[in-house]
């Protein structure tokens, strides 16, 4: 297995020298790891205790998480089930999910209001020195508006299951600008296109991972290179993992901003909102691959 030499970025240290960490982390890698973040560490580590004891509630409960996309809400997957909560940047899609899974006034206002107003605030901040980087002028008071779900996730390992090397969650790219993961356990790796390996990311306490999508690639018109990531099993306790979606504008589509088109640089994707991102994704023979294929500008003929 690669060795990991994933960047660290010092959120504090902007302007300064991590501006130029942050390029070269989003050019090369596609995923960095956050220090000196605006979420409380004591927050954090609250937040997964809730989510911990989601997972222990009957499945009869569990099935009561249901979103308005119709295709997530409480699911499974091989060993791998999860939790959905949409849109958190509106209160009452954090009540309707708590009321699903009757957690309490503690958990919700203490727990679930706050952190999911601190990742929020968190992918704006990302996203802000993303545009800065670019010079891009025209996003800069528009993220604060935009979609974000979170899934909350937990493998269920075996000792079988790891001696047969089980893909907890395939090979894939996040249908979305970025991911803040926080996780729990070993088991995550992300592929470096120049070696063609994959390399195994171990969780860091307070230290979240952020992984970037394809539509931060569409959107940066090919500045800004996402990743390939998959789970395997690593350890028999329950993995858990805490994925924040930052999606994209709630009422426009995903298109590079005028200031990254050029002569020189053309548009490479047409303009596409999630939906018919995902339509077209898990319309192709294997919707793990990716949906960044099909909305290019200029389609490669095959």
């Amino acid at each position: 297995m690669e060795k990991n030499n994933i960047p660290v970025i010092d959120m504090q240290n902007f302007p300064g020298n991590d501006e130029k960490v942050l390029r070269e982390a989003l050019e090369e890698w596609g995923c960095f790891r956050l220090v000196n973040h605006s979420i409380p560490i004591s927050l954090m580590s609250e937040f997964k205790a809730v989510v911990k004891s989601l997972f222990d509630l009957p499945i009869e409960i569990k099935q009561r998480n249901t979103t308005p996309l119709g295709w997530s809400g409480y699911g499974t997957f091989k060993e791998h089930e999860a939790l959905t909560m949409f849109d958190v940047v509106f209160p009452q899609a954090v009540q309707e999910f708590c009321s699903q899974l009757d957690v309490s006034d503690y958990q919700r206002k203490l727990v679930i209001e706050s952190y999911s107003k601190s990742v929020m605030a968190l992918s704006v901040e990302i996203m802000e020195k993303l545009a800065a980087i670019l010079g891009v002028k025209n996003y800069r008071h528009s993220f604060d508006d935009w979609q974000m779900f979170l899934k909350m996730s937990k493998y269920n390992f075996t000792p079988e299951t790891i001696a047969s090397d089980c893909v907890g969650l395939p090979s894939h790219v996040d249908d979305s600008f970025l991911t803040i993961l926080d996780d729990d356990s070993a088991g995550l790796e992300i592929l470096n296109d120049k070696t063609g390996e994959y390399v195994a990311v171990d969780p860091v306490p307070g230290r979240p991972l952020v992984i970037f999508g394809d539509f931060v690639t569409a959107w940066s018109n090919g500045r800004f290179h996402n990743v390939r990531h998959r789970v395997i099993g690593k350890v028999t306790t329950g993995r858990v993992s805490i994925n924040s979606f930052l999606m994209g504008p709630r009422d426009g589509p995903v298109e590079a901003p005028a200031e990254l088109v050029s002569d020189e640089h053309p548009r490479l994707y047409v303009p596409f909102n999630w939906e018919d991102y995902r339509t077209r994704q898990y319309a192709s023979k294997d919707p793990w691959e990716g949906g960044l294929v099909h909305v290019l500008a200029h389609p490669i003929k095959s």
